[in-house]
């Protein structure tokens, strides 16, 4: 009796554990909409309203601002994400993939309610919505570089942990460099050779000596931290005329990274702000997702790519060269975290400090698993991550009741969010962090 009461309760546990299991992406939006309920929601007071502001006071249309009624629109948001929870779990039950769509729906929802609640009351202060999300584009650049950097790297088989130390290489070169000639530009430019530096040292011991591949991301990351955090003690510190802000640069005759709106384009309500006036890395990064989400997906080159990454030695049989694809792909998504590393200095203006990246590389590599390894998925989940960070500044404009250390949090809790499955299953390609031995 013993024995089959233990193998009954086994049972219970495991098929517990394998339901949790199965449906923590359901039951992990069900309990975010449950929280945007009662606290969002019911924790509004009655008869408050939130301002709104669309345009910025330079923009060339001006959209009026308005105010709603804070209470049925977090309660209307709270019941969109229980919404969004039981179409996740229709999708599980019917064995169909539910695209990035539903997670950035969730996460617009989610954003939505927060704002209302947290500008409920204000009086004259508005919630800058332009101004919000023309910052969650750009905070979102770095992320969208290391997830494309990330994706072409695993999408040939190697594992990209070094992300983190590309994006702080491209850092530190671009604001050196830029200092150097007085011209932000090339700084800009310069930035993907520190990164292509860190893939080659990754692809040398990943592909060549066979090295655990997140072992070595993980080192070459410590090693740029110390690189870097030395020549700026030592070189930087002492002679300061490498590493001046943006705005010295500019004062001393060379050019800053500013804005550069599109005629017409710019001028649109909401979008033309967003995304038709910024600078020129922000167009880049428009054109590198373009180009490598065609290039992946519908050239001879994307398919060898992503036959290395699946099945070398299928690939090696039809005569590709595995181990040179890999190599290829990890020097050039280190080039592409890299110039993502300006981003830091030369695009924000700023000078090289101790690890500015803030670990933006590991969120960057958070965005291509949310992503699905494809380009694409990867821009909508590095932007869904960059509007989470403007979200943080936003509040802490409006004066939200929510403690400044808590929202410090916000991206990094987006993050665990993603990793942890409640976007539901990713299959990474199926050879990653594996050596191709002959």
């Amino acid at each position: 009796m013993t024995s089959v009461s233990a193998s009954v309760s086994i049972g219970h546990t495991v098929s517990f554990r394998s339901i949790l299991r199965e449906w923590k992406a359901v039951i992990g939006y069900a309990l975010i909409g449950l929280v945007s309920l009662l606290v969002f929601g019911l924790g509004t007071d009655s008869g408050t309203s939130t301002s709104f502001a669309i345009s910025r006071s330079d923009d060339a249309i001006q959209v009026p601002t308005f105010s709603v009624a804070a209470l049925p629109v977090t309660i209307t948001f709270s019941l969109i994400l229980f919404a969004l929870a039981g179409y996740q779990a229709w999708a599980k039950l019917r064995h169909t993939t539910v695209g990035v769509w539903l997670p950035i729906a969730f996460g617009v929802a989610f954003m939505g309610a927060l704002l209302t609640w947290a500008g409920a009351g204000r009086g004259d202060t508005n919630v800058a919505i332009t101004g919000m999300l023309v910052s969650g584009v750009f905070l979102a650049v770095p992320l969208v570089f290391g997830s494309m950097a990330g994706t072409l790297c695993e999408r040939s088989g190697v594992v990209n942990i070094a992300i983190e130390g590309q994006l702080l290489g491209g850092a530190f070169l671009a604001a050196v460099v830029a200092s150097m000639t007085n011209n932000a530009y090339i700084g800009m430019l310069a930035a993907p050779i520190a990164g292509a530096l860190v893939g080659m040292l990754l692809a040398l011991f990943a592909v060549r000596y066979w090295v655990d591949q997140i072992v070595v991301g993980v080192v070459l990351n410590v090693l740029v931290i110390g690189i870097t955090s030395f020549l700026f003690s030592t070189v930087l510190s002492d002679n300061t005329s490498l590493n001046q802000a943006g705005a010295q640069i500019g004062a001393e005759g060379g050019v800053i990274m500013q804005s550069l709106p599109i005629p017409l384009l710019s001028d649109i309500p909401i979008l033309g702000p967003v995304l038709f006036d910024q600078n020129a890395l922000v167009y880049l990064m428009y054109a590198i997702v373009i180009f490598f989400q065609i290039m992946l997906f519908k050239s001879r080159w994307g398919l060898r790519v992503r036959a290395v990454g699946e099945h070398p030695m299928a690939a090696d049989t039809v005569g590709i060269k595995v181990n040179r694809t890999r190599v290829r792909n990890t020097i050039l998504g280190g080039a592409i975290a890299g110039l993502g590393g300006a981003f830091f200095t030369v695009a924000s203006g700023l000078a090289f400090s101790k690890e500015m990246t803030s670990g933006k590389g590991y969120i960057a590599l958070a965005a291509m698993i949310l992503g699905r390894w494809n380009p694409k998925g990867a821009l909508l989940a590095a932007l869904l991550f960059g509007f989470a960070d403007a979200l943080r500044i936003q509040l802490g404009v409006i004066g939200s009741p929510i403690p400044s250390e808590f929202l410090a949090m916000l991206p990094y809790l987006a993050t665990i969010f993603a990793v942890a499955g409640l976007v539901g299953k990713s299959r990474a390609p199926a050879s990653e962090n594996i050596p191709y031995k002959k």
